[in-house]
């Protein structure tokens, strides 16, 4: 996950609908189903999943109260906590 994406992603919610960005999501997990996609590829289009998600979740931080930036360095803390265990 990149931070720049996620926040990127979390202005483009902002500005237009989180529901562009679960369609995106749709088809982007439909494209994986390609069986003569790349490992790479495949990798590639799991890490823009990923961000998108994680944008999403950012998303329902900020309006659950808390700021841009704490929403962001809160998930981002949460995902370096989820890998260090």
């Amino acid at each position: 996950m990149k931070l720049p994406v996620i926040k990127h992603l979390t202005s483009f919610i902002e500005e237009n609908d989180q529901d562009y960005v679960l369609e995106t999501i749709e088809t982007l997990e439909a494209l994986t189903e390609v069986p003569s996609l790349k490992d790479e590829e495949l990798d590639v289009i799991g890490e823009l999943i990923s961000n998108m998600y994680g944008a999403i979740e950012v998303d329902k931080m900020i309006k659950d109260g808390a700021s841009k930036k704490e929403a962001l360095n809160s998930f981002m803390n949460r995902v370096l906590g989820s890998i260090d265990k």
